[in-house]
Order: C-alpha cells, then sequence, then structure tokens
C-alpha cells in the first residue's frame, strides 16, 4: 500500500512516526559528519529538502532525540552503519530558521531575528537550573527578550553554545535554515548595509569567535560573498550547485522519482521527465525537485507547483529591470535555446544591477537555470546555461504576466493587437502601460543619439511578445538587409504566417522631427532604406505577408503606427 504523502511536512518525526512517503536522505548525515568540517555552507534552490534534511541532522545528533535511534531511523541509510548509531542523540543541537523573516523595513527585520533568537533560547531554558553555569550566565539568559540590544542579540547563539558546553560536556552543533532570507529581502526594500551590519556580527560572534561551537550547518539559496555577511570566517566549506559535493543529498534522483511514481502508480515517466527533471548538482545533471514531484503525486496532476513558491520576487524584480541584452539572452533561453555566460557563485548583492555574470549566478542558485555545458576557462568558470525544464519555462510565462498585471487588461492585450493589426487598440495599451506601470521603470528623455530609452522600450516590448514565442520565432538586433533591426517576428509556418519587424525611435528634432508621428515616420523610413525584409524574404515569407511597426515615443508618451 502506498504511503501517505504529506504536503509541506519539514518535520522529520511527524513524516517517520505517521509512515509518511520519505525519501531515504540520511546518508546526508554520515557524509557530512565524516567530513569533519567545522562550519559548513550548502546552497541549493527553495523547495529541495534543506529544511527536512536539517531537522533529520537534528533528530538524529539531538539529546533530545536519545534512546530513539530504532524508531526513527530504523531501514534507513544512517542506521546501517554501527559507528554513527553510537553517536545518535548524543550532541546538543541548537536549531533555528531565518526563512519567515520577510519583513520590508530594517526595524522589522531585526525585531523578527530578535524574536527567533529568544525563541532558539529558550528551546533550551532548562540551562536556567543547570548547576555547570554561572551567575553571569544567568544574568545573560535574563537579558533575551524580543527587544533586546542589536550586540546582544548578535551573541545570544556564542553564549548558548558555551552554556551548553558547560552543561553536557559536548560541544554543540549548530543549523540555520535559509540564512540569506533576510538579506535578498533587504535588497529588495533598500536596507542591506543595516542588515548586513547585524547579520555580520551575529555570524562571526557564531561561527568564527565561538571557541565552544563543535560543528555548524547552514543553508541557503545563494551564496552571499563573504566580505559581506562571512568577514573573515575562515572555516567556512561552501557547497554550491556546482559542487561535487552531497550532490544527491538535496532534491530526488530520477531513480528515486520513478522508484516512486511505481509506489503511487502513476506511468507518465516521459511527462514527469520533461516537466520537473533538468536540474543540475555537481557532476549529477539530472535531479528532481522534490516539492513538485510530491505535490504532482498528492495531486495526480503534471503543472506548475515550484516556481510559484519559490521566493522568486528577487528574480523577477532583475530579469524584469535588466536591460535588453538579458531579455534577448531570455529570448534564446525561452525558445529552447543556450546561453554562455561567465560565472562567480559569490553572490555579492551589491553587483546585482551593475555586473552581467551576477544576474545569470543567480538565476543557476535559484534553479531556474541548469548547467548545459562547460567551455574552456582561465579563471571564473564559463558554462552554457539553459532553462531548467518546462516547469520553469511556464514560471516565467506567469513572471511575464505579473510585471504588467497593474496596467489595464491582460498582459497579452498587445499581442492580441499586433495580431489583429489594430493599431488603436496596441496604441491605447501601450499608453496606458506607460501611465499605470511604467513609475518603477526608467523610460528617459534623451534622443536616440543615447539608446537608454530605445533600449528601454525594447526591452518592454520585448516581455510583452513572449506570449507569441508559440507560433513565431522572437529575434532582436539582428542584422537584415543593410542594417540591424530591433525586433523580428519570423512566423514558424513561413507559408502561411505573418511576419513583423518593429523600430522604436525617441522623438529626435535634431532629425526634423516635430511630433511622434515624425519619429513614427522615421522608422518606417529605416526599416524601408536597409532593407530589413531581406531575411524574410530568405526565408520565404512572401512580401504582402510582412508587417512593418513603428514605435515612437518621447518620456511616458507612445505612439504606434
Amino acid at each position: 500500500m502506498a504511503r501517505t504523502i504529506s504536503i509541506g511536512a519539514q518535520g522529520f518525526e511527524d513524516v517517520r512516526t505517521r509512515g509518511n512517503f520519505y525519501v531515504d536522505k540520511t546518508g546526508f548525515i554520515r557524509d557530512w559528519w565524516l567530513s569533519d568540517d567545522q562550519v559548513t555552507l550548502i546552497c541549493r534552490p527553495r523547495r529541495f529538502g534543506k529544511t527536512l534534511n536539517l531537522d533529520t541532522v537534528r533528530c538524529f545528533l539531538s539529546t533530545d532525540f536519545a534512546g530513539r535511534g530504532e524508531e526513527l531511523f530504523g531501514g534507513l541509510q544512517v542506521w546501517e552503519d554501527q559507528a554513527m548509531r553510537a553517536l545518535q542523540g548524543s550532541v546538543p543541537v541548537v536549531s533555528l530558521s531565518f526563512a519567515r523573516v520577510k519583513e520590508p523595513t530594517l526595524a522589522g527585520m531585526l525585531s523578527s531575528m530578535k524574536r527567533i533568537l529568544r525563541r532558539t533560547m529558550e528551546t533550551h531554558r532548562y540551562l536556567r537550573e543547570s548547576s555547570a553555569i554561572t551567575d553571569d550566565d544567568r544574568i545573560f539568559l535574563n537579558s533575551i527578550s524580543d527587544d533586546m540590544p542589536n550586540d546582544v542579540a548578535a551573541d545570544s547563539l556564542n553564549q548558548l553554545c558555551k552554556m551548553l558546553l558547560a552543561h553536557w560536556g559536548v560541544r554543540p552543533v549548530v543549523l540555520l535554515d535559509e540564512y540569506d532570507a533576510p538579506m535578498q529581502e533587504a535588497w529588495l526594500h533598500g536596507f542591506w548595509d543595516g542588515a548586513a551590519t547585524f547579520q555580520r556580527s551575529l555570524f562571526n560572534a557564531t561561527f568564527k569567535t565561538n571557541e565552544a561551537l563543535g560543528r555548524a550547518l547552514i543553508t541557503g539559496v545563494t551564496r552571499v560573498s563573504r566580505e559581506s555577511i562571512f568577514s573573515d570566517l575562515n572555516n567556512l566549506r561552501v557547497v554550491t550547485t556546482t559542487t561535487s559535493a552531497y550532490q544527491t543529498c538535496f532534491g530526488f534522483t530520477e531513480a528515486e522519482v520513478f522508484a516512486a511514481l511505481d509506489e503511487y502508480g502513476y506511468s507518465k515517466r516521459e511527462e514527469v521527465r520533461a516537466w520537473y527533471d533538468g536540474f543540475t548538482f555537481g557532476g549529477v545533471s539530472s535531479i528532481y525537485n522534490p516539492w513538485s514531484i510530491t505535490c504532482m503525486l498528492k495531486e495526480r496532476d503534471i503543472r506548475l507547483w515550484w516556481a510559484n513558491t519559490s521566493g522568486n520576487g528577487l528574480v523577477s524584480e532583475l530579469v524584469r529591470t535588466g536591460d535588453v541584452a538579458i531579455k534577448e539572452d531570455f529570448e534564446a533561453l525561452l525558445a529552447g535555446g543556450t546561453v554562455t555566460k561567465t560565472i562567480d557563485e559569490e553572490v555579492v548583492f551589491s553587483d546585482l544591477r551593475g555586473v552581467p555574470g551576477a544576474l545569470w549566478a543567480l538565476l543557476l542558485a535559484t534553479g531556474y537555470l541548469r548547467v548545459a555545458g562547460e567551455v574552456p576557462y582561465v579563471g571564473r568558470p564559463t558554462l552554457e546555461l539553459a532553462l531548467t525544464n518546462r516547469e520553469v519555462l511556464w514560471a516565467f510565462d506567469g513572471m511575464v504576466e505579473r510585471w504588467f498585471a497593474d496596467g489595464s487588461g491582460s498582459y497579452n492585450a498587445f499581442c492580441q493587437a499586433l495580431v489583429a493589426w489594430d493599431l488603436e487598440a496596441m496604441n491605447w495599451y501601450l499608453s496606458e502601460l506607460a501611465l499605470s506601470v511604467m513609475s518603477s521603470f526608467d523610460t528617459g528623455t534623451r534622443p536616440s543619439g543615447d539608446a537608454r530609452p530605445e533600449r528601454f522600450w525594447h526591452g518592454l516590448v520585448l516581455g510583452l511578445l513572449v506570449e507569441m514565442r508559440e507560433t513565431h520565432e522572437l529575434r532582436s538586433n539582428r542584422e537584415s538587409g543593410y542594417g540591424r533591426y530591433d525586433v523580428m517576428l519570423v512566423p514558424r509556418d513561413a507559408a502561411q504566417g505573418v511576419a513583423y519587424i518593429i523600430e522604436f525611435k525617441v522623438l529626435n528634432e535634431q532629425r526634423g522631427e516635430r511630433t511622434l508621428a515624425d519619429a513614427v515616420a522615421s522608422a518606417h523610413c529605416q526599416m524601408e532604406e536597409r532593407a530589413y525584409d531581406a531575411e524574410l524574404l530568405e526565408r520565404g515569407v512572401a512580401p504582402e505577408r510582412i508587417r512593418h511597426l513603428g514605435v515612437a515615443f518621447k518620456g511616458k508618451q507612445v505612439l504606434v503606427g
């Protein structure tokens, strides 16, 4: 009989005592313990079992579970190792998570983190009665509260480890889940420096200058730069998605997925593979998202499960506000192609909008991209990247839709108007969009000698045109005839489909343009004089099925013709 699937269960004890569906990842405990690394940071995308794995470690090591090894771990990998059995229930464990720290202000973030630290201290309230701790320790325990000073909060885990060592005679293990969740929110909401200052102090006291610390295991999505958070933490081992260590410990292997499909009598292996396979960790290229697989098995429905719950606000913001080059790369990715990028896996948040490789490193770390190949390099890794799977492809569709959700009408209204060749509707839609959504973009007002305004509108329209990729190949900034067009939509059915060429122009009085209509005329003149139709004609598109569209603008004023 198939085991009951409990969606969202993150507690190992509950999963085991209830006999719920569970894929055995306890070999990770043995591998991590035998590595003898003092502080380990493991980076994996969200919903890849980090929380459950950390809780599994807690249940195995913690003195709270002494004597329950056979009950909880019988029949699992770690229990087959006799040496590891002796370790079960013998170590004091400090366990906490920053996953829910989502406040949009520094004060809110600090308040939330202090509350978490206070609750963590309270799980060891028995220390107040311990004869092994000092009066100074008790005074410190009494100073712990939700509104404690920052310096007390930063030192709290350090002092807790010292007291645990005194009481148990064993150096404790510290488990910290989703360490970077507060930092992503801090970057999004503009209080990075203040957040980094506090987290740096907390981490240095807990993981660097903590003589009582036995070991520490930290998980997160991104590898935030050592200079930002892990200042001078020279005892840190970092395991990223390209690292070979623990490569099958987070997420499901294909063998594990197919065994689960058999258990639940689900036969659509190839469809499951297309939707959920493709994550690459280390040298293993067929890792599946466990959240998607469990949801799919529970509901017996193959659809988008993961991306809507994976904390993608940061990714969405960066892709949405990215320049034309980024959107052109996404054209290739959405069409099933690859891009080649130089990657630095150590994310420096201050670089996310200024250093091209930073965005791609983030997309790789968060699971939106997979490594399709490696290019010989000197220095930093150069990787061939592709969208991970069909689920991620649909996730980006949803992401684009949300970008324009505040505008009037559905986000694909522009595409519908384009196909109908309804100039009035296209003008109305872009004008409404400019007024209602553009406050978060910089449209610019400079003439076309400075390409920034064209690049802005170019990127925006590319986002809108993603909807048409099923019927058209979306191309931009490519050579055709005697120049480079801005955007071209090439029909996949060259014999029957309609092609579109779009040229962008900012109003430029130096070209003699006095109105937006003049700029639209300039765009059409350029398309004709430079024979942009040449590529389409070579592909077999008849001249009468080629349509030219000029998009002229001045700031937030736009005219399509």
